[in-house]
């Protein structure tokens, strides 16, 4: 038997995030039913959810601009589901915040791919 070495695994952005989604779905109906709660839960629903949605538009963009633009909303939302997270984390919104901190890297690394596809779609099309 020999080793072989392994496959390699398929990168598909929009499984990776619409599994981030799912996730952000399950904290935010875990998260406190105060008013607090309830509005940090809606706000971070709102943008947690949003990259998923713009990533579909993206791909279906009618021009360069409108791919950039597109995946800079998603950058945008991307950016903002960060403080949320962080907000639930300082206000103890939550009592396991190990829970949160996958979620904020998994936040950080999305942000660099975005942020990298944004800039490398910009060199491509020969603007900064």
């Amino acid at each position: 038997m020999t080793n072989l070495p392994a496959a390699p695994r398929e990168y598909d952005l929009e499984d990776r995030l619409l599994d981030y989604a799912a996730r952000i779905v399950r904290l935010t109906s875990a998260l406190p039913r105060s008013r607090a709660g309830n509005h940090v839960a809606d706000q971070l629903l709102r943008s947690g959810t949003s990259p998923l949605s713009n990533h579909g538009e993206a791909q279906a963009a009618e021009s360069p601009d409108d791919f950039i633009h597109k995946l800079s909303v998603a950058l945008k939302e991307l950016k903002e589901s960060r403080r949320w997270l962080r907000l639930i984390v300082k206000a103890q919104l939550v009592k396991e915040t190990s829970r949160i901190e996958p979620l904020l890297l998994e936040t950080e690394e999305l942000i660099r791919i975005f942020a990298a596809s944004i800039r490398t779609s910009r060199e491509r099309k020969g603007t900064k």
